[in-house]
């Protein structure tokens, strides 16, 4: 089970658009308006799981201000901006669909970011506390950013926005701390590290798909009636994520050494598409909730592979790690 589990995680590229399409296929051969009942616990089994490994402690360590403020600036003041100014270039007719891309540009960092940047060989420090402090502020203020922006076209329900956030985000989390807790005492630290902590992610995994499988199904109908309007949406997702790549690069490059600038771009180009889909179904629901996770699900897909497009391009751009030089040198 577990190899099963980890090569579905491992390989998101293909196991979210087979989870797209089952959905469709099932949402358009039978009635789909029961599965609206699996949204709740679907979103826990994606959020909780993933919070059991979050290091609130981490926030605390380390000198590594300036990585982390240049971060958090481009997480939320200029990211979101260029997503919402995609939504209006592209998607001016569609306000939910704008939104969707709003909200996956307003929560930044996952446990990918953490992954992708040991993958590269970048500073895993700062990557951990990117990541704890991206879910809190992009929790925070999310619910702002989409009533000023996007408030005069869409009826942003405020206060159930934050409730909803305060369910599937601080809620998770405060019961991953204690999860995390228990098991290293009744476990212990090594096996907890060795064994355990891996695995957690995967079912994290199965919530995803099961989410994306959801919202497919309640927009099956729509999107059989007009099958290009999933391909619509992979080329302003493909423009955000290139302008996020590259803004991240030049301002790593140009003021931090190689692990800190990797662990910029990581920390800033990854975003929690999770909680961003969470968000979408849980606050807007039914047909609503499902068109806003459309464009949520196809930005897993340009998200993944550039990740790993850009693990390769690496050494390229930043210079051969220094252990690996060290070794050619001996």
């Amino acid at each position: 089970m577990w190899k099963l589990l980890e090569a579905i995680q491992k390989n998101l590229v293909w196991t979210i658009p087979s989870s797209m399409v089952a959905g469709i296929v099932v949402g358009y051969l039978i009635n789909p308006s029961p599965l609206k009942a699996w949204i709740v616990p679907l979103t826990f089994l994606m959020v909780y799981p993933m919070m059991i490994n979050l290091q609130i402690q981490k926030v605390l360590s380390g000198k590594d201000y300036k990585l982390q403020l240049i971060t958090q600036l481009i997480n939320f003041a200029i990211v979101p901006f260029f997503a919402y100014g995609m939504g209006k270039a592209f998607f001016a007719d569609r306000p939910l669909v704008a939104l969707g891309l709003l909200l996956a540009s307003l929560l930044p960092t996952s446990g990918m970011t953490i992954s992708w940047t040991g993958f590269a060989k970048g500073n895993l420090s700062a990557a951990v506390k990117m990541t704890v402090i991206g879910l809190i502020l992009g929790s925070i203020a999310t619910p702002f950013y989409a009533k000023w922006l996007m408030g005069t076209v869409i009826e942003i329900p405020l206060a159930d926005t934050f409730r909803q956030i305060a369910i599937i985000v601080f809620l998770p989390m405060l019961l991953g701390i204690a999860t995390r807790l228990i098991v290293i005492q009744v476990v212990g630290a090594d096996k907890y590290n060795k064994n355990l902590k891996q695995k957690f992610p995967a079912f994290s995994t199965l919530g995803v798909l099961g989410v994306v499988f959801v919202a497919m199904a309640l927009k099956a109908k729509d999107i059989v009636a007009n099958p290009m309007i999933l391909l619509s949406f992979l080329i302003p997702l493909a423009i955000l994520y290139l302008g996020n790549f590259l803004l991240s690069t030049i301002v790593g490059k140009s003021l931090f050494n190689r692990g800190d600038a990797i662990a910029l771009v990581y920390g800033t180009v990854m975003r929690n598409l999770s909680i961003a889909l969470a968000i979408a179904v849980t606050v807007f629901g039914g047909e609503q909730g499902s068109e806003i996770a459309l464009i949520i699900a196809m930005a897993y897909i340009i998200q993944v592979q550039a990740a790993a497009w850009y693990v390769k391009l690496t050494d390229k751009i930043f210079g051969p790690a220094e252990e690996t030089v060290q070794l050619k040198s001996s």
